[in-house]
């Protein structure tokens, strides 16, 4: 019998993989100009799923994991993208910048599983004081 469920899953695993998932990046529109120091941090931890300069690891291509990959870019790109930050009001990047250091700070972005997969992607406390500077400045 366990010959058989293992059997089964492997062939489910296999159809899955006939589901693909829309890997996309779309041109810069209107990109974030800032000190390198403060590109530098957010490409490292944000740049994934909040801009349209994606970088897609190879699990991006291997379903089940690819959907979720690629739901948190869709949904991250959607919620704020770095790659039209010069299309936003003045109003609006600060609001972006306000929000972003909060979640930052609460420890809900990056994602868990973003930096369980990408561990520079953790923000030590100079960096988090890099983007509040940047922030404030905004």
């Amino acid at each position: 019998m366990p010959k058989r469920i293992a059997l089964a899953l492997l062939v489910l695993l296999l159809l899955i993989q006939l589901w693909p998932v829309e890997r996309t990046n779309p041109p810069v529109s209107a990109p974030l100009e800032a000190d390198p120091e403060v590109v530098a941090v957010l490409r490292a931890a944000c740049y994934d799923c909040h801009s349209n300069e994606t970088v897609w690891p190879w699990y991006s291509r291997v379903a089940p994991l690819s959907w979720q990959v690629a739901h948190h870019v869709e949904e991250g790109r959607e919620e704020l993208n770095f790659s039209e930050w010069g299309s936003y009001t003045a109003e609006t990047r600060r609001e972006f910048a306000e929000e972003m250091l909060e979640e930052i700070e609460e420890g809900e972005m990056p994602l868990w599983d973003y930096e369980l997969a990408h561990p520079e992607a953790r923000l030590d406390g100079d960096q988090v004081a890099v983007l509040r500077a940047w922030a404030r400045g905004l």
